[in-house]
Protein backbone atom coordinates (compact mmCIF):
# COMPACT_ATOMS: atom_id res chain seq x y z
CA UNK A 1 0.00 0.00 0.00
CA UNK A 2 1.40 3.40 -1.02
CA UNK A 3 0.90 6.10 1.60
CA UNK A 4 2.41 9.53 1.08
CA UNK A 5 0.71 11.40 3.95
CA UNK A 6 0.26 10.85 7.67
CA UNK A 7 -0.64 12.90 10.72
CA UNK A 8 0.88 11.87 14.06
CA UNK A 9 1.23 13.16 17.61
CA UNK A 10 4.80 13.27 18.96
CA UNK A 11 6.15 13.85 22.45
CA UNK A 12 9.66 14.15 23.85
CA UNK A 13 10.58 12.72 27.25
CA UNK A 14 10.07 14.52 30.55
CA UNK A 15 13.16 15.30 32.62
CA UNK A 16 13.45 13.36 35.86
CA UNK A 17 12.98 15.26 39.13
CA UNK A 18 15.94 16.07 41.32
CA UNK A 19 16.04 14.21 44.66
CA UNK A 20 15.91 15.74 48.11
CA UNK A 21 17.78 13.68 50.72
CA UNK A 22 20.46 14.02 53.39
CA UNK A 23 23.45 11.87 54.16
CA UNK A 24 22.98 10.07 57.47
CA UNK A 25 25.73 7.64 58.42
CA UNK A 26 27.32 6.61 61.64
CA UNK A 27 30.50 8.58 62.39
CA UNK A 28 29.71 11.11 59.62
CA UNK A 29 28.62 14.26 61.42
CA UNK A 30 26.82 16.94 59.43
CA UNK A 31 26.54 14.74 56.38
CA UNK A 32 24.63 17.38 54.45
CA UNK A 33 22.43 17.17 51.36
CA UNK A 34 23.13 14.36 48.91
CA UNK A 35 20.11 14.32 46.57
CA UNK A 36 21.06 13.33 43.00
CA UNK A 37 20.01 14.96 39.73
CA UNK A 38 17.18 13.65 37.57
CA UNK A 39 17.89 12.10 34.18
CA UNK A 40 17.34 13.96 30.92
CA UNK A 41 14.21 13.15 28.93
CA UNK A 42 14.63 11.42 25.58
CA UNK A 43 14.68 13.38 22.32
CA UNK A 44 12.17 12.80 19.50
CA UNK A 45 14.25 12.32 16.35
CA UNK A 46 13.41 11.83 12.66
CA UNK A 47 15.87 9.86 10.52
CA UNK A 48 15.99 8.90 6.83
CA UNK A 49 15.77 5.16 6.12
CA UNK A 50 16.90 4.27 2.61
CA UNK A 51 14.84 1.07 2.71
CA UNK A 52 11.49 2.87 3.04
CA UNK A 53 9.44 4.38 0.22
CA UNK A 54 6.05 5.08 1.88
CA UNK A 55 4.64 6.39 5.16
CA UNK A 56 2.34 3.42 5.61
CA UNK A 57 3.89 2.57 9.02
CA UNK A 58 2.41 5.78 10.42
CA UNK A 59 -1.14 5.10 9.23
CA UNK A 60 -1.98 2.66 12.03
CA UNK A 61 -0.20 4.15 15.04
CA UNK A 62 -0.62 7.84 15.71
CA UNK A 63 1.10 8.55 19.04
CA UNK A 64 4.86 8.39 19.59
CA UNK A 65 6.67 9.31 22.81
CA UNK A 66 10.32 9.25 23.85
CA UNK A 67 11.30 7.89 27.28
CA UNK A 68 11.09 9.99 30.44
CA UNK A 69 14.16 10.62 32.58
CA UNK A 70 14.25 8.86 35.95
CA UNK A 71 14.25 10.68 39.27
CA UNK A 72 17.57 11.27 41.03
CA UNK A 73 18.39 9.13 44.07
CA UNK A 74 20.14 9.26 47.42
CA UNK A 75 23.93 9.49 47.73
CA UNK A 76 24.12 11.77 44.72
CA UNK A 77 22.89 9.05 42.37
CA UNK A 78 22.01 10.46 38.95
CA UNK A 79 18.70 9.33 37.47
CA UNK A 80 18.82 7.34 34.24
CA UNK A 81 18.34 9.37 31.05
CA UNK A 82 15.19 8.70 29.04
CA UNK A 83 15.58 6.74 25.81
CA UNK A 84 15.52 8.73 22.57
CA UNK A 85 12.83 7.75 20.06
CA UNK A 86 13.94 7.63 16.42
CA UNK A 87 11.16 7.72 13.81
CA UNK A 88 12.41 6.42 10.46
CA UNK A 89 10.94 7.93 7.30
CA UNK A 90 11.66 7.64 3.55
CA UNK A 91 13.91 10.22 1.93
CA UNK A 92 11.88 13.17 0.70
CA UNK A 93 9.53 13.32 3.71
CA UNK A 94 8.57 16.86 4.71
CA UNK A 95 7.47 17.29 8.33
CA UNK A 96 5.08 20.17 9.03
CA UNK A 97 3.39 21.61 12.10
CA UNK A 98 -0.18 20.36 11.74
CA UNK A 99 -2.04 23.59 12.58
CA UNK A 100 0.00 26.19 10.68
CA UNK A 101 1.31 23.90 7.93
CA UNK A 102 4.80 25.40 8.34
CA UNK A 103 7.81 23.21 7.55
CA UNK A 104 9.73 21.84 10.56
CA UNK A 105 12.10 19.56 8.65
CA UNK A 106 12.72 18.33 5.11
CA UNK A 107 14.32 14.90 5.33
CA UNK A 108 16.24 15.03 2.08
CA UNK A 109 19.61 16.16 0.73
CA UNK A 110 22.18 16.34 3.53
CA UNK A 111 19.55 16.32 6.26
CA UNK A 112 19.50 12.63 7.25
CA UNK A 113 18.74 13.03 10.97
CA UNK A 114 17.06 15.85 12.89
CA UNK A 115 15.98 16.33 16.50
CA UNK A 116 12.48 17.77 16.27
CA UNK A 117 11.58 17.82 19.98
CA UNK A 118 14.25 17.98 22.66
CA UNK A 119 13.76 16.07 25.88
CA UNK A 120 13.33 17.99 29.13
CA UNK A 121 16.41 18.62 31.25
CA UNK A 122 16.63 16.67 34.50
CA UNK A 123 16.06 18.61 37.71
CA UNK A 124 18.94 19.33 40.10
CA UNK A 125 19.11 17.49 43.43
CA UNK A 126 19.20 19.41 46.69
CA UNK A 127 23.00 18.97 46.89
CA UNK A 128 23.29 21.92 44.47
CA UNK A 129 21.36 24.33 46.67
CA UNK A 130 23.51 24.24 49.83
CA UNK A 131 25.02 27.62 50.71
CA UNK A 132 26.77 29.08 53.75
CA UNK A 133 23.48 30.54 54.89
CA UNK A 134 21.27 27.56 53.93
CA UNK A 135 23.06 24.34 54.84
CA UNK A 136 19.92 22.19 54.93
CA UNK A 137 18.17 22.82 51.60
CA UNK A 138 14.85 21.02 51.53
CA UNK A 139 14.25 21.80 47.90
CA UNK A 140 15.10 19.84 44.75
CA UNK A 141 14.40 21.08 41.23
CA UNK A 142 11.67 19.32 39.26
CA UNK A 143 12.51 17.98 35.81
CA UNK A 144 11.54 19.96 32.74
CA UNK A 145 8.20 18.89 31.25
CA UNK A 146 7.86 16.93 28.01
CA UNK A 147 7.16 18.77 24.77
CA UNK A 148 4.27 17.80 22.53
CA UNK A 149 3.40 18.51 18.93
CA UNK A 150 1.04 17.28 16.25
CA UNK A 151 2.83 16.99 12.92
CA UNK A 152 1.74 16.33 9.36
CA UNK A 153 4.10 14.34 7.15
CA UNK A 154 4.15 14.47 3.35
CA UNK A 155 6.32 12.38 1.08
CA UNK A 156 7.41 14.38 -1.96
CA UNK A 157 9.30 12.13 -4.36
CA UNK A 158 12.81 13.16 -5.34
CA UNK A 159 13.03 13.18 -9.14
CA UNK A 160 14.74 15.44 -11.66
CA UNK A 161 12.01 15.09 -14.27
CA UNK A 162 8.26 14.63 -13.86
CA UNK A 163 5.93 13.14 -16.47
CA UNK A 164 2.65 15.05 -16.45
CA UNK A 165 -0.45 14.92 -18.60
CA UNK A 166 -4.00 13.60 -18.84
CA UNK A 167 -4.74 9.96 -17.98
CA UNK A 168 -4.06 7.38 -20.69
CA UNK A 169 -1.69 9.50 -22.78
CA UNK A 170 1.21 7.02 -22.44
CA UNK A 171 3.26 8.31 -19.48
CA UNK A 172 3.68 4.86 -17.92
CA UNK A 173 4.57 3.32 -21.29
CA UNK A 174 7.26 5.95 -21.79
CA UNK A 175 8.66 5.38 -18.28
CA UNK A 176 8.75 1.59 -18.75
CA UNK A 177 10.58 1.95 -22.07
CA UNK A 178 13.35 4.28 -20.87
CA UNK A 179 13.91 3.03 -17.29
CA UNK A 180 13.87 -0.22 -15.33
CA UNK A 181 10.57 0.75 -13.69
CA UNK A 182 7.65 -1.63 -14.17
CA UNK A 183 4.47 0.46 -13.85
CA UNK A 184 1.06 -1.06 -14.39
CA UNK A 185 -0.05 -0.34 -17.96
CA UNK A 186 -3.57 -0.69 -19.29
CA UNK A 187 -5.90 1.11 -21.67
CA UNK A 188 -8.11 2.84 -19.12
CA UNK A 189 -8.01 6.00 -17.06
CA UNK A 190 -6.13 6.08 -13.74
CA UNK A 191 -4.16 2.90 -14.37
CA UNK A 192 -1.37 4.65 -12.42
CA UNK A 193 -2.50 5.04 -8.82
CA UNK A 194 0.93 5.78 -7.29
CA UNK A 195 3.94 7.80 -8.46
CA UNK A 196 6.50 5.55 -10.15
CA UNK A 197 10.22 6.36 -10.29
CA UNK A 198 12.88 5.13 -12.68
CA UNK A 199 16.49 5.99 -13.54
CA UNK A 200 17.25 6.99 -17.14
CA UNK A 201 20.75 5.93 -18.28
CA UNK A 202 22.15 7.53 -21.44
CA UNK A 203 25.33 6.71 -23.39
CA UNK A 204 27.68 9.68 -23.34
CA UNK A 205 25.33 11.87 -21.29
CA UNK A 206 24.34 12.30 -17.68
CA UNK A 207 21.42 10.17 -16.53
CA UNK A 208 18.52 11.40 -14.40
CA UNK A 209 15.60 10.24 -12.26
CA UNK A 210 12.16 10.35 -13.86
CA UNK A 211 8.80 10.16 -12.06
CA UNK A 212 5.48 9.19 -13.61
CA UNK A 213 2.83 11.29 -11.84
CA UNK A 214 -0.74 9.87 -11.89
CA UNK A 215 -2.88 11.51 -14.56
CA UNK A 216 -4.34 14.95 -13.97
CA UNK A 217 -7.72 16.09 -15.19
CA UNK A 218 -9.44 19.45 -15.29
CA UNK A 219 -10.27 20.49 -11.73
CA UNK A 220 -7.43 18.40 -10.25
CA UNK A 221 -6.13 21.29 -8.13
CA UNK A 222 -9.56 21.46 -6.48
CA UNK A 223 -9.63 17.74 -5.71
CA UNK A 224 -11.21 16.26 -8.82
CA UNK A 225 -9.91 12.87 -9.98
CA UNK A 226 -6.84 11.15 -8.55
CA UNK A 227 -4.08 13.41 -9.82
CA UNK A 228 -4.67 16.08 -7.16
CA UNK A 229 -3.52 13.57 -4.54
CA UNK A 230 -0.08 13.56 -6.15
CA UNK A 231 0.48 17.12 -7.31
CA UNK A 232 2.87 17.50 -4.35
CA UNK A 233 5.26 15.07 -6.05
CA UNK A 234 5.87 17.56 -8.87
CA UNK A 235 7.24 20.10 -6.35
CA UNK A 236 10.79 18.74 -6.34
CA UNK A 237 11.12 18.22 -10.11
CA UNK A 238 13.34 20.63 -12.04
CA UNK A 239 11.82 19.97 -15.45
CA UNK A 240 8.55 18.45 -16.67
CA UNK A 241 7.87 16.36 -19.74
CA UNK A 242 4.31 17.13 -20.77
CA UNK A 243 3.00 14.00 -22.50
CA UNK A 244 0.04 14.45 -24.83
CA UNK A 245 -1.90 12.14 -27.12
CA UNK A 246 -0.99 13.75 -30.45
CA UNK A 247 -3.25 11.32 -32.33
CA UNK A 248 -6.29 12.37 -30.29
CA UNK A 249 -7.35 8.75 -29.87
CA UNK A 250 -9.88 9.72 -27.18
CA UNK A 251 -11.28 12.68 -29.09
CA UNK A 252 -9.41 15.35 -27.10
CA UNK A 253 -7.47 18.26 -28.60
CA UNK A 254 -3.74 17.97 -27.62
CA UNK A 255 -3.20 21.76 -27.64
CA UNK A 256 -6.20 22.27 -25.39
CA UNK A 257 -4.98 19.45 -23.10
CA UNK A 258 -1.66 21.22 -22.48
CA UNK A 259 -3.34 24.50 -21.57
CA UNK A 260 -5.72 22.75 -19.20
CA UNK A 261 -2.98 20.82 -17.36
CA UNK A 262 -0.82 23.95 -17.05
CA UNK A 263 -3.81 25.78 -15.60
CA UNK A 264 -4.12 23.08 -12.92
CA UNK A 265 -0.41 23.38 -12.10
CA UNK A 266 -0.73 27.16 -11.80
CA UNK A 267 -3.78 26.82 -9.55
CA UNK A 268 -1.88 24.41 -7.29
CA UNK A 269 1.39 26.35 -7.18
CA UNK A 270 2.21 29.18 -9.63
CA UNK A 271 5.96 28.71 -9.15
CA UNK A 272 5.76 25.10 -10.40
CA UNK A 273 3.88 26.20 -13.53
CA UNK A 274 6.83 28.46 -14.42
CA UNK A 275 9.38 25.62 -14.42
CA UNK A 276 10.82 24.41 -17.76
CA UNK A 277 8.68 22.06 -19.83
CA UNK A 278 9.19 19.85 -22.85
CA UNK A 279 6.27 18.47 -24.84
CA UNK A 280 6.31 14.79 -25.82
CA UNK A 281 3.77 14.41 -28.62
CA UNK A 282 3.04 10.71 -28.09
CA UNK A 283 1.19 8.08 -30.13
CA UNK A 284 2.46 9.42 -33.45
CA UNK A 285 2.25 5.84 -34.77
CA UNK A 286 -1.54 6.19 -34.64
CA UNK A 287 -1.74 9.35 -36.79
CA UNK A 288 -3.22 8.52 -40.20
CA UNK A 289 -3.23 11.21 -42.95
CA UNK A 290 -4.85 14.02 -40.97
CA UNK A 291 -6.06 17.23 -42.61
CA UNK A 292 -3.83 19.18 -40.24
CA UNK A 293 -0.62 17.63 -38.85
CA UNK A 294 -1.18 17.66 -35.04
CA UNK A 295 2.57 17.63 -34.29
CA UNK A 296 3.19 20.66 -36.49
CA UNK A 297 0.22 22.38 -34.87
CA UNK A 298 1.79 21.76 -31.42
CA UNK A 299 5.13 23.14 -32.63
CA UNK A 300 3.51 26.25 -34.11
CA UNK A 301 1.64 26.87 -30.84
CA UNK A 302 4.37 26.22 -28.23
CA UNK A 303 7.85 26.45 -29.76
CA UNK A 304 7.58 30.26 -30.21
CA UNK A 305 7.06 30.30 -26.42
CA UNK A 306 10.33 28.43 -25.87
CA UNK A 307 8.76 24.98 -25.27
CA UNK A 308 10.30 22.31 -27.51
CA UNK A 309 8.00 19.66 -29.03
CA UNK A 310 9.28 16.13 -29.74
CA UNK A 311 7.14 13.66 -31.73
CA UNK A 312 7.51 10.23 -30.12
CA UNK A 313 5.90 6.82 -29.95
CA UNK A 314 5.98 5.01 -26.63
CA UNK A 315 4.87 1.83 -28.40
CA UNK A 316 7.61 1.75 -31.07
CA UNK A 317 10.31 3.85 -29.38
CA UNK A 318 10.49 6.35 -32.25
CA UNK A 319 11.84 9.79 -31.24
CA UNK A 320 12.39 8.92 -27.58
CA UNK A 321 16.20 9.07 -27.75
CA UNK A 322 16.17 12.65 -29.08
CA UNK A 323 13.76 13.67 -26.31
CA UNK A 324 15.90 12.16 -23.52
CA UNK A 325 19.19 13.65 -24.75
CA UNK A 326 17.56 17.08 -24.98
CA UNK A 327 16.20 16.74 -21.43
CA UNK A 328 19.65 15.69 -20.18
CA UNK A 329 21.25 18.73 -21.84
CA UNK A 330 18.68 21.03 -20.21
CA UNK A 331 19.30 19.52 -16.77
CA UNK A 332 23.05 20.09 -17.21
CA UNK A 333 22.36 23.82 -17.43
CA UNK A 334 20.30 23.88 -14.24
CA UNK A 335 21.31 24.07 -10.60
CA UNK A 336 22.33 20.59 -9.46
CA UNK A 337 21.28 21.20 -5.85
CA UNK A 338 18.11 19.28 -4.92
CA UNK A 339 14.91 21.18 -4.19
CA UNK A 340 14.84 21.51 -0.38
CA UNK A 341 12.01 23.08 1.63
CA UNK A 342 13.42 25.53 4.17
CA UNK A 343 12.47 25.29 7.84
CA UNK A 344 9.65 27.72 8.72
CA UNK A 345 8.56 26.47 12.13
CA UNK A 346 11.00 26.28 15.05
CA UNK A 347 9.65 24.38 18.08
CA UNK A 348 12.15 26.18 20.36
CA UNK A 349 10.53 29.53 19.50
CA UNK A 350 7.47 28.48 21.50
CA UNK A 351 9.59 29.03 24.61
CA UNK A 352 9.85 32.71 23.69
CA UNK A 353 6.16 33.34 23.18
CA UNK A 354 4.77 31.00 25.83
CA UNK A 355 2.99 33.10 28.44
CA UNK A 356 4.88 32.09 31.60
CA UNK A 357 5.83 34.44 34.46
CA UNK A 358 9.32 35.63 35.41
CA UNK A 359 10.78 38.24 37.79
CA UNK A 360 13.67 40.70 37.49
CA UNK A 361 15.22 41.78 40.81
CA UNK A 362 18.44 43.42 42.04
CA UNK A 363 19.97 41.32 44.83
CA UNK A 364 23.44 41.74 46.37
CA UNK A 365 24.69 43.89 43.50
CA UNK A 366 23.56 41.58 40.70
CA UNK A 367 20.41 41.33 38.62
CA UNK A 368 18.52 38.10 39.24
CA UNK A 369 16.04 36.82 36.63
CA UNK A 370 13.95 33.83 37.72
CA UNK A 371 10.60 32.19 37.13
CA UNK A 372 9.02 29.33 35.14
CA UNK A 373 9.76 31.05 31.80
CA UNK A 374 13.51 31.13 32.52
CA UNK A 375 13.58 27.67 34.07
CA UNK A 376 11.87 26.12 31.05
CA UNK A 377 14.14 27.88 28.55
CA UNK A 378 17.32 26.79 30.34
CA UNK A 379 15.99 23.24 30.49
CA UNK A 380 15.80 22.95 26.69
CA UNK A 381 18.71 25.11 25.53
CA UNK A 382 22.32 23.99 25.19
CA UNK A 383 24.25 27.23 25.71
CA UNK A 384 27.55 25.52 24.89
CA UNK A 385 26.58 25.28 21.21
CA UNK A 386 26.68 28.24 18.84
CA UNK A 387 23.08 27.63 17.78
CA UNK A 388 21.92 27.34 21.40
CA UNK A 389 23.65 30.57 22.41
CA UNK A 390 22.14 32.42 19.43
CA UNK A 391 18.70 31.20 20.51
CA UNK A 392 19.43 32.37 24.09
CA UNK A 393 20.18 35.90 22.83
CA UNK A 394 17.02 35.91 20.71
CA UNK A 395 15.05 34.67 23.74
CA UNK A 396 16.26 37.54 25.96
CA UNK A 397 15.41 40.13 23.32
CA UNK A 398 12.08 38.82 21.97
CA UNK A 399 10.62 37.89 25.37
CA UNK A 400 11.18 41.41 26.74
CA UNK A 401 13.68 40.37 29.42
CA UNK A 402 16.42 42.72 28.12
CA UNK A 403 13.97 45.60 28.15
CA UNK A 404 12.98 44.78 31.74
CA UNK A 405 16.64 44.64 32.81
CA UNK A 406 17.25 48.09 31.28
CA UNK A 407 14.15 49.42 33.00
CA UNK A 408 15.55 48.08 36.30
CA UNK A 409 18.70 50.18 35.70
CA UNK A 410 21.25 47.63 34.49
CA UNK A 411 24.54 49.07 33.18
CA UNK A 412 27.26 47.59 30.97
CA UNK A 413 29.45 45.19 32.93
CA UNK A 414 26.76 44.39 35.54
CA UNK A 415 26.23 40.72 36.38
CA UNK A 416 23.00 38.86 35.53
CA UNK A 417 22.13 35.57 37.24
CA UNK A 418 19.55 33.07 35.99
CA UNK A 419 19.57 30.10 38.36
CA UNK A 420 22.92 28.37 37.72
CA UNK A 421 23.85 30.71 34.83
CA UNK A 422 25.80 33.96 35.33
CA UNK A 423 26.96 36.42 32.67
CA UNK A 424 28.02 40.07 32.32
CA UNK A 425 25.64 42.42 30.52
CA UNK A 426 26.94 44.21 27.42
CA UNK A 427 24.80 45.87 24.76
Amino acid sequence: MFADRAKIFIRSGKGGDGHCSFRRELYVPNGGPDGGDGGKGGDLIFEVDEGLNTLVNYRHKRKYAAGDGEQGGKRRCHGKDGKDLVLRVPEGTVIKEAVSGKVIADMSGDNRRQIVLKGGKGGLGNQHFATSTMQVPKYAQPGQPARELEVYMELKVIADVGLIGFPNVGKSTLLSRVTNAEPKIANYHFTTLNPNLGVVDLDGAKGFVMADIPGLIEGASEGVGLGHEFLRHVERTKLMIHVVDAAGTEGRDPVDDIYKINAELAAYNPEIAQRPQVIAANKTDLIYEPEVDPVQRLKDEFEPKGIRVFPISGATGKGISELLYYVSSQLDQMDTAPVIFEQEYFPDDELIYEDLPYTVEQIDGMYVVEGPKIEKMLGYTNLDSEKGFAFFQKFLKDSGILEDLETAGIQEGDTVRMYGLQFDYYK
